[in-house]
């Protein structure tokens, strides 16, 4: 049997097992990834880890501006590619791109569809206190991850588990996913199953300022919060008019002694705060302009005291 001809997009590290499993079941004739951007504290031009990985791999890469020309769907169609597959590329394919390869585009989508389509599902399953999420393989159509699902693999939350802890369990298991699925949609022996759209939810783009913490909730989802945006956009806070971002944490108490945001305790055992119902147990952050230290240290450097009403 002739092995089938891929495109295959996708940027960040996610994506990067699934592209090395893509050459295991198919010729990667063509990878599409965004371009090189400026990162680090000089702004130097930084590879995506896809394109990284892409060229080790001696494969073509793609890194178009504008995914919105002729000129790129013809280049594509060239390729001649039986299915492109898609996995956090970063940016809706139009049509004439969807429609380039034989069987269309398939995306591994992390989250378990309908809930979480969009932008940023891991951020915002944790964020919700969700116990679960997964891959789900899925036809693309012009829609924001609205196509028929092929299959969907599943995969647990754990209670302390980061965004960024989560994006590397994730990204493994749809490396398995394709090496399980892919051949099989393709062939049409999974029978793909529309979405129910009345259990649809939303994962949108995140902005800096979802980062903020309400101290007015609960200590579970605050501690959700706080891992949910390690490490983009990152948790934040202000602590004496300073931006203070938290960089880990624990569910404390279950009763609050005092106002949401205040300090409640803050010595060389460590710091809570006051939450709209329990405590958080700050382990590490980091105020604007230093580097990043554990609880006690903030406590010892006079940067958190008790008493001391954060968010202000």
């Amino acid at each position: 049997m002739q092995r089938l001809r891929a495109l295959f997009f996708g940027t960040p590290a996610i994506a990067v097992p699934s592209l090395e499993a893509l050459t295991s079941v198919a010729d990667v004739v063509g990878v599409i990834c965004q371009p090189d951007r400026p990162a680090g504290r000089g702004l130097s031009l930084a590879a995506p880890p896809v394109k990284e990985r892409a060229l080790a791999l001696g494969l073509t890469v793609l890194q178009p501006e504008k995914i919105r020309t002729p000129e790129l769907a013809a280049r594509l169609n060239d390729f001649g590619a039986d299915v492109a597959l898609v996995i956090a590329y970063g940016r809706i394919l139009p049509k004439a791109i969807l429609e380039a390869p034989r069987h269309g585009c398939m995306n591994l989508h992390a989250s378990l569809l309908p809930r979480h389509r969009g932008a940023a599902p891991i951020t915002w399953a944790i964020a919700h206190g969700e116990v679960e999420t997964g891959i789900s393989l899925m036809q693309m159509d012009e829609g924001c991850d609205t196509g028929p699902v092929y299959s969907q693999h599943r995969i647990a939350i754990e209670p302390d588990m980061t965004a960024d802890e989560l994006a590397v369990s994730l990204g493994q298991l749809a490396a398995a996913v394709v090496r399980t699925d892919l051949l099989r949609a393709v062939a049409g022996d999974l029978e793909p199953v529309e979405q129910d759209e009345t259990q649809a939810t939303q994962a949108p783009l995140l902005q800096k300022e979802d980062g903020r913490i309400d101290w007015s909730k609960d200590m579970h989802a605050i501690h959700d919060h706080v891992r949910a945006m390690t490490s983009w956009p990152g948790a934040f806070t202000y602590a004496g008019g300073k931006l203070l971002k938290v960089l880990a944490s624990q569910r404390g108490a279950e009763l609050s002694p005092a106002p949401p945001g205040t300090v409640v305790v803050a010595d060389k055992r460590g710091v809570e705060i006051a939450c709209g119902r329990g405590t958080l147990r700050l382990l590490r952050a980091q105020l604007e302009g230093k580097k990043p230290l554990s609880a006690p240290e903030l406590v010892s450097g006079r940067a958190l005291s008790a008493t001391m009403v954060l968010g202000k």
